[in-house]
């Protein structure tokens, strides 16, 4: 606390200015200067000392000049990472995904990569301390726990991202992100199924719900966000166009209180129907129970328990969104004739099921909804075509090699490569040519005569 004479106490102004002054109680030059409004009303002033009372004034003379410039002179010490994190994921980003310019499910990724990789390995260092040895070793270790280039890439994007916008607004003078060389991501594989195994795939999934789900998905080989936001307004069932212009994207709920452990939330309110991060802490289940799939209502929630957040009674966020397909542009297909009966019968089964529903139905005009209307989930969704591979007896694969199967079709029945490129939605037919290197009739036949010409009588 600085002692002031009356006199000394007279030159802070009240109208906001600087001022500058010398204590005898301390023998040192004092100066005050306003740099702007607080969040609570009050004045934002910044305090300085020296020995030298030009020194004193220079320092005030810079803090002026800042506050001139737009810019916030540091009030306390640099944040960690961590803390960084924290503000740019609740305030920048959130900002983002409100404005549509960031989907729910980037946000949700990026949480998930910080809490996992990037608080964990790196958010300890203050900003300002933060080198790039610190993000090479962090990056190694992921490398030693397993985690694929892919992986580490999406942490170092992230977190570049971040360091980004904390340089933006002058938290850092510099990216380190930006001094690391970004690791390299692995080439993936396509793995397409045959056209025998497709059609096994589409025999396994007649009769179940949703069938027609498959018929689109290795028909046309939209993604799987798209094909689970089709909806009726952009089917034409007459001419066969599709206009797959949307994703469904469910945003997750947060925890609006200050301390979610303290609210309603942080025990389940009924029977778990799928394992959740609680679990990992059955053991103190006050009914002894040792299932990790067990109904017990009493078991406390874990910190970052998502699925528990939606009872929260200052809940935020959530709530069901359809955005623009990834990509510039919007993507319309034309149905094999084929493919009309099956998606004529599959809109009256679902007239069906919203009668059945009654009210209970929540309408969002989806082709493939749940039956109470609302948007299946990614989860349950991917879990079906699991299912369905099993029943048709085919190799396990991953749900995005239907996609990968429909061009490999479209190149083994001779499509131009710009028409396989127009139907599956690539921006770049570098992205298309990758399914040219399946052996196709076409490459048979033309080694078929390679080898005529050769060795052929």
């Amino acid at each position: 606390m600085i002692k002031m004479t009356r006199a000394e106490k007279g030159t802070r102004t009240a109208n906001g200015e600087s001022s500058v002054f010398f204590s005898e109680s301390d023998g040192y030059w004092h100066g005050f200067v306003t740099m702007g409004i607080k969040d609570d009303g009050s004045l934002d002033r910044r305090h300085c000392k020296s020995k030298s009372e030009k020194q004193l004034r220079k320092k005030v003379k810079d803090f002026e000049d800042a506050r001139e410039a737009g810019r916030l002179a540091q009030t306390s010490r640099v944040p960690t990472l961590a803390e960084w994190m924290e503000f740019y994921l609740d305030t920048v980003c959130t900002r983002l995904v409100a404005s549509g310019k960031m989907a729910p499910r980037t946000l949700d990724d990026y949480r998930s990569k910080t809490r996992v990789w990037i608080v964990p390995l790196l958010g300890q260092h203050r900003l300002n301390r933060l080198l790039p040895e610190h993000l090479d070793k962090a990056y190694g270790q992921m490398h030693a726990k397993g985690r694929s280039t892919s992986t580490v890439l999406k942490v170092h994007r992230i977190l570049s991202r971040a360091l980004s916008v904390a340089v933006r607004r002058e938290k850092l003078n510099r990216n380190v992100a930006t001094l690391v060389d970004a690791p390299a991501a692995a080439e993936t594989e396509i793995e397409a199924f045959s056209r025998e195994e497709a059609r096994l795939i589409l025999k396994a999934a007649e009769g179940r719900r949703n069938a027609a789900r498959w018929s689109v998905a290795l028909a046309l080989g939209i993604r799987q966000g798209e094909a689970l936001g089709l909806r009726w307004q952009y089917v034409d069932l007459d001419t066969g166009v599709i206009r797959a212009w949307f994703q469904v994207q469910q945003a997750n709920f947060r925890h609006g209180c200050d301390d979610p452990h303290a609210c309603g939330a942080k025990r389940h309110k009924a029977p778990c129907k799928t394992p959740c991060r609680a679990h990992v802490h059955r053991s103190d289940c006050p009914t002894g129970c040792k299932n990790r799939k067990h109904t017990c209502p009493k078991h406390p929630c874990g910190k970052d328990c998502r699925e528990h957040a939606q009872f929260c009674p200052q809940r935020t966020g959530g709530g069901i969104a359809f955005r623009p397909r990834k990509g510039k542009r919007r993507l319309t297909l034309q149905c094999p004739p084929e493919l009309l009966p099956v998606l004529r019968a599959h809109r009256e089964t679902q007239d069906l099921e919203r009668l059945v529903a009654g009210d209970a139905w929540q309408d969002h005009d989806l082709l493939f909804p749940r039956s109470d209307g609302t948007p299946e989930s990614r989860t349950e969704d991917w879990k079906e075509w699991k299912r369905i591979l099993k029943l048709a007896g085919v190799r396990d694969g991953r749900l995005h090699d239907a996609r990968h199967t429909a061009g490999t079709l479209l190149i083994e029945q001779g499509v131009h490569i710009r028409v396989v490129q127009e139907i599956l939605g690539h921006t770049r037919v570098t992205t298309t040519e990758k399914y040219t290197h399946v052996a196709s009739p076409q490459v048979q036949d033309a080694t078929a005569r390679m080898g005529a010409a050769l060795w052929g009588e």
